[in-house]
């Protein structure tokens, strides 16, 4: 059996005792409550920790018995090698501490977990709320008394001064939580936990070459490498039993693992050593269905075998974890209750907006994410898509203030809040540039848009959002590419991907392919969308259909009817463009009747 060091002894604090049927009550309320955010394995380890420390083995925990007890590892587990206790305590630390700034302020006892140690604490907070001041013990403990659980009570001519001190004390923890656990996590190598679950399994070798196995092995590593890059999917590893395992069930391990999503495949050289496929399935847990199967052929030669793993990986890791990718829009669809969403729930939401920019989604969301950042602030992804849609208030015009600057103000100071919990989180330096280009600061834009590609070069997302920036500006030669690269990634493309790929046709004068790319961007629905069709329609000659167009572009966008220039220019579009596709709109009948068939 692996050794490890024994935790150190608990230190028994004076004062009485809670009755053990009042810590369960207190532990039941916990797993209870909506706002504890843990996962079904961290309560069940929180479970099991409180139960053995009421039966006096606090003491006795220890990682490997909880590795075998609780998570299910076997015999040959190595705490040494296989961090999941020490990660899996430290982040139920956090959601411990999450619900008491929050849903738990006011409960009659308080359990934690000290850092350095498995058994719990349950300190009596005060009438204020202040969890009472640890006093050194004086005397051993009443035979009877919690041996093992640590609680502490102040002596009554103290707590005058505490509950003075509560409501600051709390007041700035809240605000010094966010800030201090984002570096906690950075330090421990754990992550927000919101975010699908997933584990991806080795792959299978098939077929009688001797390479399929040498290909086979590092596929989920590499897999898992590229995922981790979209930082929104907790990954998890499966045990060395569950590795060595011939043919084991991806829904037994998902299950055992309290996982949501679990990806499997498998890897085959052909005959001739030449072509290798790899086939790999997204599997839920839950429903045991079958999400997404892909398909992945290449050329092979024994000197490319790294790259071929690494391409194959980024293709598949791509297609789960892009914003709006396979993960997404399966976590989406689990939600059954829009007035009562979790943090994560109010991500997935934005995402959808994002996906429509529709003003009918963006006032719901947007307050859903502001009680998101206020019950769990240390969630940097709620922040950054308050940002974006702070952002959108400006410009699309549905700032309160009336005027896109006090909105745009907004936008730059959430999204720098959400950097300085993580500087390197990719959604919100994409927040960040694009509201430095439409308050037109094009090279800060660029670079901080660069900064984000290069930490995941393979979300289709970050390099469509870099090409459209490039090709409004006039550089279509580098952003164009960019945003085919980013169509040729994404499972679900938005419509605004094509916008700048049909105006660069048509500035070429390549009518036809203008209105096919025009005709793609329409799945969003928007003005602009219903405006390129117009104008390609009306550069075709097809008189009746560019009618038609302009009139669903008139009641998505009754700007654009009314004044196309000051709607393109809205976007920080150049002349070169903006009177191009003005001129576009006047011959393909733009007129005052259009403008007026919804003047609202």
């Amino acid at each position: 059996m692996p050794t490890e060091l024994p935790n150190e002894n608990i230190q028994v604090r004076s004062g009485p005792s809670p009755a053990p049927e009042c810590v369960t009550e207190e532990l039941d309320r916990i797993l209870e409550s909506a706002a504890f955010k843990a996962t079904p394995r961290r309560k069940k380890l929180l479970r099991y920790l409180v139960d053995e420390t009421l039966a006096g083995r606090g003491r006795e925990l220890k990682g490997y018995t909880i590795a075998t007890l609780v998570f299910g590892r076997d015999d040959s587990f190595d705490p040494q090698t296989d961090p999941v206790v020490r990660l899996e305590a430290r982040r139920l630390r956090h959601d411990l501490d999450g619900y008491y700034v929050s849903a738990g302020r006011s409960n009659p006892l308080r359990i934690s977990i000290p850092k350095g140690q498995y058994a719990p604490v349950v300190e009596q907070p005060d009438a204020a709320g202040a969890s009472s001041a640890q006093m050194p013990a004086t005397e051993a403990p009443a035979a009877g008394d919690l041996k093992d659980l640590v609680f502490q009570a102040a002596p009554p001519f103290r707590r005058a001064i505490l509950a003075a001190l509560a409501v600051i004390a709390l007041f700035v923890g809240v605000i010094v939580y966010a800030h201090v656990r984002s570096d906690m996590e950075a330090a421990d190598g754990s992550r927000d936990e919101n975010g699908a679950s997933l584990v991806v399994l080795p792959f299978e070798a098939n077929g009688d070459n001797s390479k399929n196995a040498l290909l086979a092995d590092g596929m989920a590593d590499e897999i898992m490498a590229s995922i981790n890059r979209f930082g929104s999917v907790r990954l998890y590893l499966p045990s060395a039993k569950e590795k060595n395992l011939a043919g084991p069930d991806p829904i037994e391990i998902g299950r055992d693992l309290n996982l949501s999503y679990v990806v499997s495949g498998t890897v085959e050289l052909d005959d001739g050593d030449q072509s290798l496929r790899v086939t790999a399935r997204l599997i839920d847990v839950q429903t045991q269905r079958i999400l997404w199967i892909g398909s992945y052929e290449r050329d092979y030669t024994a000197s490319s075998l790294r790259s071929v793993q690494q391409e194959i990986a980024n293709a598949i890791a791509s297609a789960l974890g892009q914003p709006y990718g396979v993960l997404r829009n399966a976590d989406t669809g689990r939600i059954t209750d829009p007035t009562a969403m979790s943090s994560y729930e109010c991500v997935l939401q934005a995402y959808t907006y994002r996906w429509s920019l529709t003003l009918a989604l963006h006032t719901p969301v947007l307050a859903c994410l502001e009680e998101a950042v206020q019950r769990d602030p240390h969630y940097v992804d709620a922040w950054a898509m308050r940002a974006w849609l702070y952002m959108d208030e400006g410009r699309f015009g549905w700032s309160k203030e009336g005027a896109p600057e006090p909105a745009y103000r907004r936008a730059i100071s959430t999204a720098r809040h959400a950097l300085a919990l993580d500087r390197n989180n990719v959604p919100a330096l994409k927040a960040l540039s694009s509201t430095l280009h439409y308050m037109g600061d094009y090279a800060e834009s660029e670079r901080v848009q660069r900064q984000a590609l290069a930490l995941n070069p393979n979300d289709p997302d970050t390099l469509a959002q870099l090409g459209w920036r490039l090709a409004v500006r006039g550089n279509f030669d580098e952003g164009i590419p960019f945003l085919k690269r980013a169509i040729e990634r994404s499972v679900n493309p938005p419509g605004w991907y094509y916008h700048l790929i049909a105006i660069d046709l048509y500035l070429r004068g390549d009518y036809e392919e203008t209105l096919a790319a025009a005709q793609r961007s329409t799945i969003d629905g928007s003005g602009i969308s219903w405006s390129l069709v117009a104008i390609a329609e009306g550069a075709l000659d097809q008189k009746d259909e560019a009618h038609a167009a302009l009139v669903k572009m008139a009641e998505k966008s009754p700007l654009l009817a009314r004044d196309p220039a000051a709607a393109y220019r809205r976007h920080q579009a150049i002349d070169l463009i903006v009177d191009a596709l003005v001129s576009g709109l006047r011959k393909a009948g733009l007129d005052a009747s259009i403008a007026t068939t919804n003047p609202a």
